[in-house]
């Protein structure tokens, strides 16, 4: 009889709460399909060069640490499902049912939900699978073959995880169902969220937004004292001033209002809040465009200061506005009384201001949590993209070893070595060698040796003959220079206006060797690794041997190439057998740190660690957005009931079925559309932002047209899974209207 009743509810349950299963079937596929590259079963063939334990292992971590948040949506829908059902558990009490046997009911209808999810979501997940393997192959550099199998690691891990998951939440369904009384379940309902007027989220919201506020006055104070100059062009005096009296402004309305809140309601003191916060938003966006523009002294703690006070002032601005946003509607539909009796608007608005009152918290943090999945949307492509095209500019050579002379304070303890362990070990290997060069990076004046001041590092020289060697390693033309002539390379993410301003302020540089005039060719830009610059330099000079000659050598290198590829195994041994000898900590008593790098080990762990970011974060991405969505769809579902009785009444009033319909459209489009515009406005400012201050490394390392052609697929994606989400919601919404006008 429990059974029959069970299975009878359950199918009851898909009619109507349809957009859940779909969307947990949703998550699970896409928790199978990230975390079955972790499966020991999953062994593609990647190379000798490549191993497959760092990002198995990476996957299963961070997969399973973002889809924690399903917990979220887990309790959330069987919050709504116990409301949406708890008429018929009244019933089913009043009839002689035990709550206890009511609860245990239900926890078996969530579990037989919860199971259909799970099998269609594994089946779907095997095959999404595909997709992710294909990724995984084509960053690696191997051709992609399909492969269809189930993973039994990885099905009974995602049985565990969601299993375990429903299982707890719905004991505490049980718990909840038995402590509910029965005229509770009878009006349940009839019951909302507090009214906004009431509810206390946004007085927390405002003492937190405030102590920011107070530190930030003290901060704008500081670098009044450190920094402003009564000479300083007049935005900068105003960007120092303002970052003082736009934060004190807000502090003093919050005061004010505190002694006259009887008169000034809350709202009222809001509206100026927000105000209030829309300027500081100001003057703290302008503090990094004027800094540039003016050159002022600051440090990078201080522009990351004020841009975390640009987000928390955004924030808050958005906090305000979804909290005041029936009052605004109310406002507006009071002075524009042509559109409030137009057709069926008076009733739209009455739906709308009354659910706003009681829906301000949920939106407010279904609006953050968009602009967290939005800013991770953009920032995947961008950072992998960056790591990526660094690690093409840094991994040229298979092996790399290098020096740095920071700790050396005796010059005799400078580095002579060739590091002949490493040619050792490659000839016991049979590793043959297509080049081979050993070279020195010079100091042009002996004085500078001592200079050891971070930004101010003296630029490192390297001879005509070991450049040439190495563009000769990496296909490039050899270069030319004349007798006292010299020139410079730079890093690839060096500005343009950066290395002119450099070239046309030293025509000539001054040596211990002489004087040296800028060669006509003065700059090159090719990438020849990250190893040849000296410490917090991005340029790198070249002089004619006969010059070096005269130069003080402070670092001893080498670059390896070899005509194949070496694999992991001999990578990592030959790895262990040099930090044995030259550590890369400085050693005790000359001072001198080594690295040794070699492509086979970069190359592994920065598509392995690039892998699990971008996967990670678009999963994260992915799971934040599907968890927004199911609760705006399932808020609108869960209350439709409650909208049946006034919509047959305006069905019997005269209003027809396109009218009902259209009003319908347009109370979702407000749902959906108040938090989702938020969103995509908040979102916009972080990503600008972000984008800007690493605009060197995109265009270095990436191009804008490749990543805004990456950003704008991604973004069509989610604007299809918004319209399916939408389009479903509110089909469903009119079924539900349906059956009863």
């Amino acid at each position: 009889m429990y059974v029959k009743l069970i299975l009878r509810n359950a199918r009851r349950s898909v009619k109507d709460y349809l957009i859940y299963i779909v969307t947990m079937t949703l998550c699970i596929m896409l928790f199978y399909a990230f975390l079955s590259i972790s499966s020991r079963y999953y062994q593609p063939d990647i190379g000798a060069e490549y191993d497959m334990t760092m990002l198995s292992d990476g996957m299963l971590a961070a997969i399973c640490a973002v889809t924690l948040l399903l917990l979220f949506l887990i309790k959330y829908v069987n919050r709504y499902m116990l409301i949406r059902r708890q008429k018929e558990f009244a019933v089913s009490a009043v009839i002689g049912m035990e709550p206890k046997t009511i609860g245990w009911l239900f926890f078996a209808e969530t579990l037989v939900m919860g199971a259909v999810s799970l099998i269609l979501g594994i089946a779907l997940g095997a095959l999404s699978s595909q997709f992710i393997s294909a990724m995984l192959l084509t960053s690696y550099g191997q051709p992609y073959q399909l492969s269809w199998m189930l993973f039994p690691d990885t099905v009974l891990l995602t049985v565990c995880f969601f299993s375990i998951s429903l299982l707890v939440v719905g004991l505490f369904n049980v718990r909840t169902i038995r402590k509910i009384k029965i005229v509770d379940m009878l009006y349940a309902d009839r019951q909302n969220e507090s009214p906004a007027g009431k509810s206390r989220h946004m007085y927390v919201v405002c003492i937190l937004y405030g102590i920011l506020v107070l530190f930030r006055t003290f901060s704008g104070i500081s670098q009044l004292y450190w920094y402003y100059d009564a000479r300083l062009p007049l935005p900068a005096r105003i960007m120092y001033w303002g970052n003082i009296a736009a934060p004190a402004l807000f502090l003093l309305s919050g005061i004010v209002w505190l002694f006259c809140r009887k008169k000034w309601s809350f709202e009222h003191y809001l509206s100026a809040a927000a105000v209030l916060a829309l300027i500081n938003t100001a003057f703290a966006a302008c503090v990094p465009t004027i800094q540039e523009m003016y050159y002022l002294a600051a440090n990078d703690g201080t522009l990351r200061l004020y841009l975390m006070y640009l987000l928390f002032d955004i924030i808050f601005f958005v906090c305000c506005m979804i909290y005041l946003a029936s009052n605004l509607l109310r406002v507006w539909k009071e002075r524009h009384m042509e559109y409030k009796y137009k057709s069926c608007n008076l009733f739209f608005f009455g739906q709308i201001i009354s659910k706003l009152n009681t829906t301000t918290k949920t939106m407010t943090l279904i609006c953050l949590t968009l602009v967290l999945s939005a800013v991770l949307f953009v920032a995947a492509p961008a950072l992998t993209g960056w790591a990526l095209g660094y690690l093409d500019a840094r991994a040229l050579y298979d092996v790399q070893i290098s020096t740095t002379y920071n700790n050396v304070y005796d010059e005799a303890n400078l580095p002579r070595d060739n590091y002949e362990l490493v040619t050792d070990f490659l000839n016991e290997n049979k590793i043959a060698v297509a080049y081979d060069c050993t070279y020195n990076l010079y100091l042009p004046r002996h004085d500078d040796f001592h200079n050891r001041i971070k930004l101010d590092f003296p630029i490192a020289a390297i001879s005509l003959s070991d450049y040439n060697a190495i563009r000769e390693m990496l296909g490039y033309a050899p270069v030319n220079l004349d007798e006292g002539e010299y020139t410079t390379h730079w890093r690839k993410v060096a500005a343009q206006e950066d290395i002119r301003s450099f070239l046309n302020s030293h025509g000539t540089v001054s040596t211990d060797a002489g004087s040296f005039a800028l060669a006509q060719n003065a700059a090159y830009t090719e990438p020849i690794g990250e190893m040849v610059y000296n410490r917090y330099t991005d340029v790198l000079y070249l002089f004619p041997d006969a010059a070096c000659e005269h130069f003080l050598p402070v670092m001893r290198n080498r670059f390896i190439m070899t005509e194949e590829t070496i694999s992991y195994d001999d990578a990592k041994t030959l790895e262990q057998i040099f930090l044995e000898k030259y550590p890369e900590e400085p050693d005790e008593m000359t001072g001198v740190q080594y690295y040794f790098r070699m492509s086979t080990l970069q190359i592994n762990s920065a598509k392995a660690d690039n892998f699990i970011l971008q996967t990670g974060m678009t999963y994260a991405a992915i799971v934040l957005m599907v968890i927004c969505l199911t609760i705006l769809s399932l808020q609108q579902l869960s209350e439709a009931p409650q909208y049946k009785y006034r919509f047959g009444v305006l069905d019997k009033l005269g209003a027809d079925q396109k009218e009902i319909q259209s009003l319908i459209l347009k109370q979702l489009a407000v749902w959906f559309g108040l938090p989702i515009t938020a969103a995509i406005f908040v979102s916009a400012i972080i990503a600008f932002c972000f984008l800007k201050a690493i605009h060197a490394q995109i265009t270095a390392y990436i191009g804008w047209n490749t990543l805004a052609l990456q950003i704008g697929t991604i973004f069509c994606i989610l604007f299809l899974l918004l319209a399916c989400y939408f389009i479903s919601t509110w089909m469903m919404f009119l079924h539900s209207i349906a059956k009863q006008t």
